[in-house]
């Protein structure tokens, strides 16, 4: 699969913002789908995730309450949504496709496909 994230942008902190991750080439469904993110110099961080049969969705500590992670299969697209965004928030976030099982999804060394990413600032 083949990944296509798009979504970020400058806000101030307490605004929102949508991030969408488009599938070529397979669908998303067939994976796990996560969110990871990185800021210079420290490791990517993951934020959530969604199970590829879309029965159930994980959050970082960080990101519970505040990010939805759902999925479009029509459009073959995962999104995640921020809300309350806080300059913690700041980084490039990359969407991945994970083929293993549920239980490793908070890992990202488990994925196995990644976008290019998308930029976040959040600004106070």
């Amino acid at each position: 699969v083949q990944l296509q994230a798009f979504g970020g942008g400058l806000v101030q902190a307490g605004g929102s913002l949508r991030l969408s991750c488009r599938g070529s080439e397979d669908k998303v469904s067939n994976y796990n789908m996560g969110w990871i993110r990185q800021v210079p110099g420290k490791e990517r961080e993951f934020v959530a995730a969604i199970r590829r049969s879309g029965s159930a969705t994980l959050y970082a500590d960080s990101a519970k309450g505040r990010f939805t992670i759902s999925r479009v299969g029509m459009v073959n697209t995962v999104y995640l949504q921020m809300n309350s965004l806080e300059p913690e928030d700041t980084g490039v976030y990359y969407c991945a496709a994970d083929r293993g099982l549920w239980n490793r999804a908070s890992e990202p060394i488990e994925y196995d496909y990644w976008g290019q990413g998308t930029v976040v600032t959040v600004s106070s």
